[in-house]
């Protein structure tokens, strides 16, 4: 890839993209530094899931989130039209549950909320839906797709990127759902939906917009002045430029002790520990 730069002769690269995409300009600008090249490489950070250190929103949350709330509004829609009934919906975030979360905050009829930060176990999950079911005859239930994952058979396959692939905990908790209220002799009726990309396919919403258009005016600001092997992050309402290092050091989480994760459980009334 260096070397199409080079013959190209390409000065400035800039890169789109979430934690893989990051991890991939900095072995290009770790290349072009050993070859004493002059080429830039600044990073935009470009990911639903929120998910990269020291940023504090990256471009395309807002959208995915606000996108969300039909799927949730739906779940909610068919749980209260059906005896005992749940509406459970799967939303994207391998390892850091930010969508799932402020799409709870988003739309009040979400009753549990379970993300891959925080541990649950079946037995006092599924004890606490039983309950739910019993004194409002219905709930909704939002899932971040790594949620769970210490529930389900370990699996070593991998994609593309290297990721192991995870199992469907939509599917995983439809079926334990299932199971648990036909052995109690109970009926439920599930609907599980699961909008996958169609949430991360939809157009930028105009402050996601706006906000990409300045990411980019800012990016171009650093490489005319000589950065590389950074990003244009943002911090309390300030462009800010972090190295591409410290920004994929680790995977931005939710503090399962945090205020921002009491707020969340505060807006379901789901019980603060689920083990």
């Amino acid at each position: 890839m260096v070397d199409t730069l080079e013959r190209m002769n390409v000065r400035v690269l800039f890169t789109i993209g979430g934690d893989g995409t990051l991890r991939g300009a900095q072995a290009i600008a770790e290349e072009i530094a050993q070859r004493n090249l002059k080429i830039g490489v600044v990073g935009i950070p470009k990911t639903i899931d929120n998910d990269i250190s020291f940023v504090e929103q990256s471009f395309g949350f807002e959208t995915a989130v606000s996108a969300s709330r039909t799927a949730v509004y739906s779940a909610h829609t068919e749980a209260i039209g059906a005896r005992n009934g749940v509406g459970l919906v799967k939303l994207m975030g391998r390892d850091s549950g930010f969508i799932a979360a402020y799409a709870t905050l988003a739309n009040n009829d979400v009753n549990f909320c379970l993300v891959p930060e925080v541990r649950f176990t079946l037995e006092v999950f599924l004890d606490a839906l039983k309950d739910r079911l019993e004194r409002r005859g219905h709930a909704v239930i939002v899932a971040g797709e790594g949620a769970g994952q210490d529930l389900m058979e370990k699996r070593q396959e991998r994609d593309a990127s290297g990721n192991i692939r995870f199992g469907d905990i939509g599917i995983f908790i439809t079926d334990q759902i299932k199971n648990y209220f036909n052995e109690a002799g109970i009926e439920v009726n599930l609907k599980y939906i699961d909008p996958s990309y169609t949430i991360r396919s939809m157009p930028a919403n105009p402050k996601d917009s706006a906000f990409c258009l300045l990411l980019g005016h800012n990016a171009v600001h650093a490489a005319m002045t000589g950065r590389t092997n950074m990003l244009v992050g943002n911090w309390k309402g300030a462009f800010t430029h972090v190295p591409i290092e410290l920004a994929v050091s680790k995977r931005k989480q939710i503090n399962p002790i945090g205020r921002f994760w009491s707020n969340v459980l505060s807006c379901t009334g789901q019980p603060r520990e689920m083990v």
